[in-house]
């Protein structure tokens, strides 16, 4: 990762949490349930959603301050579907980013409630945002409920349960992560280029850039989940194969999951430059999800 993603990301690292944070505290909430939300908001990650919807944003000129607070929604979402997928019945882990999974700390229904108040939450945090005109939130609303939704990363996550101990091909396997990792990813880099101006045509290669950014994330996490560090990522290693989980190397070996990786990302890289904007920041980002550690 170059100096300049560096601090970018770390530029608006405190700001993203603050804001998340204060949103939470805002709601009215019993406090075992506010909790239960501000733990796993609190437990970090790298809030690599709002950091590129806020890069494509600013890209096309808009201004961040529009885009931050959507940039804050599309996290909760994904904090959410965490919690959701750690449940017992979902992925059943105990640990996430070093720390006990929410129902761990908790209990499973507080935790599927607190998923419950983050997802509708993100909803209210657009709705809600003054610097948005209505059909603005329209549009936003619109694009972030199918992306979390029954079209998007919910059927992600059935499909992903569905093919467990079953073999699949290498496109299932793309289809099942285009939905439960890419549609949060895409919604992300087109609602920041739709707040900061950009046209259909933009629209679209923006899409197609972060739709293969989100199969890159993928298959670089299945490549960690081998040979990653288990103290760096702060979950334990080899969680695919005990769930008996169709992944890359599983079905190309680990050198064809690493090409396959250096070909999305070469196809993101590609995306970008139908996209009308000259981003060195959008660019270095494919190379920072390609070569993540954790």
């Amino acid at each position: 990762m170059t100096n300049t993603l560096t601090d970018y990301i770390s530029g608006y690292m405190d700001t993203i949490n603050q804001q998340l944070e204060q949103f939470v505290y805002s709601l009215q909430v019993p406090e075992r349930l506010r909790d239960s939300m501000l733990y796993s908001i609190q437990a970090g990650g790298k809030r690599i959603r709002p950091i590129l919807l806020l890069m494509a944003c600013e890209a096309y000129g808009g201004s961040p301050n529009r885009a931050l607070p959507v940039g804050c929604a599309v996290e909760m979402v994904h904090t959410y579907s965490l919690i959701h997928d750690d449940l017992p019945a979902m992925d059943n882990d105990d640990v996430r980013r070093g720390m006990p999974t929410n129902h761990k700390k908790f209990d499973d229904a507080t935790a599927i409630l607190a998923g419950d108040g983050l997802l509708t939450a993100s909803f209210f945090a657009i709705t809600n945002h003054d610097l948005l005109q209505d059909e603005e939130k329209v549009y936003l609303s619109r694009e972030l409920s199918k992306a979390s939704g029954a079209e998007g990363m919910v059927a992600g996550q059935m499909l992903d349960m569905e093919a467990e101990n079953q073999e699949l091909t290498v496109e299932k396997l793309e289809q099942i992560h285009k939905h439960k990792t890419g549609e949060l990813l895409r919604f992300s880099a087109v609602a920041g280029a739709y707040i900061g101006g950009a046209n259909q045509s933009q629209l679209q290669s923006i899409e197609k850039y972060a739709r293969h950014l989100g199969l890159l994330f993928q298959v670089q996490d299945d490549i960690l989940d081998i040979i990653g560090d288990e103290e760096e990522m702060g979950k334990p290693v080899g969680s695919d194969e005990t769930n008996q989980k169709s992944t890359y190397p599983q079905l190309l070996g680990l050198q064809g999951a690493i090409d396959k990786r250096d070909y999305y990302a070469n196809q993101a890289k590609e995306a970008l430059k139908e996209a009308g904007v000259d981003s060195t920041l959008l660019e270095e980002f494919i190379d920072y999800i390609q070569h993540r550690k954790k």
